[in-house]
């Protein structure tokens, strides 16, 4: 190989995310022999090493880390450079990140119903926290994501797409709560640092004076309802996705104030990025 080339590029990026040299060869449809050989290549090429092996597999690098960046924007001006020079019809891997909720109770019609105008958009749907799709936007890793507000980054423009009531939600075994802080010494179950909704969760308690007993930190609202369900502590829930759930005789919901309850979703994508297949998405869109 006698430079850099964007499908080098591609296989580089596949083995970052992947952590493996089989797996990348799996979702690229390639040989690991060929997988292996470019990775060599790309190190001979730049006289750097770019991955350790580690016992889970394969991990980069700082000097990959490094060229993992610009792979990722190249790659993604390769494709917008496509799309440009192509007639009008959105086409192509769209890589959509999104919270977890919202993924689950907003946007199953909205895709369906993109899938059935746009049938040559290969969608990938990717969950996160709002800060891990924060940071993979501005990485590259995704073309638009779905998040709580507020961002405040001049890179990033963003539109309201839809409006979250957050609910407090705890066990049917808790007695009836007349004021909220008699959750006081209570478990606390949330998602992990980073997740919006937590954030606010955490306004909310620090506000009202109320001092969890601990935290449980779960992967997906499911877990959470069921610790919930089970006793453990309470969590704070978008009604959206109680209305998916059956909650008659397992909890009790309580409203929360405005200044915490509503919470705008923001769809966001970079300022540099133009596609026809963010604007096919923002048509099905509604604005509030």
């Amino acid at each position: 190989m006698n430079g850099l080339d964007l499908r080098s590029l591609e296989i580089f990026r596949a083995v970052a995310i992947e952590g493996s040299v089989s797996r990348a060869a799996m979702k690229l449809n390639r040989v690991q022999s060929s997988i292996s050989t470019r990775i060599k290549q790309l190190e001979e090429l730049f006289e750097k090493k770019l991955f350790l092996r580690q016992s889970r597999g394969l991990t980069l690098t700082p000097d990959g880390e490094l060229l993992l960046t610009y792979a990722q924007r190249l790659l993604q001006l390769s494709a917008e450079t496509s799309e440009a020079m192509k007639e009008g019809k959105p086409r192509g891997v769209f890589r959509i990140g999104t919270m977890e909720s919202t993924a689950a109770a907003r946007l199953p019609e909205i895709l369906a119903c993109y899938h059935q105008l746009h049938p040559q958009v290969e969608i990938e749907l990717e969950t996160d926290t709002a800060g891990g799709l924060m940071e993979r936007l501005l990485d590259h890793e995704i073309e638009v994501a779905f998040v709580a507000e507020p961002v405040s980054f001049e890179s990033l423009i963003t539109e309201a797409v839809f409006e979250e009531e957050l609910m407090l939600v705890v066990p049917q075994s808790f007695p009836p709560l007349e004021n909220t802080r008699e959750i006081s010494g209570r478990t606390v179950v949330a998602f992990e640092p980073g997740c919006a909704y937590r954030r606010y969760l955490e306004e909310w308690l620090l506000g009202s004076e109320i001092v969890p007993g601990g935290v449980l930190s779960v992967g997906s609202y499911l877990a959470m309802l069921a610790c919930v369900s089970a006793g453990t502590g309470f969590a704070v829930v978008p009604r959206s996705v109680l209305e998916m759930v059956s909650t008659k005789g397992r909890f009790r919901l309580y409203p929360l104030p405005d200044n915490v309850s509503r919470v705008k979703t923001l769809l966001a994508w970079r300022v540099d990025y133009r596609s026809t297949k963010l604007d096919a998405l923002k048509e099905l869109l509604p604005a509030i």
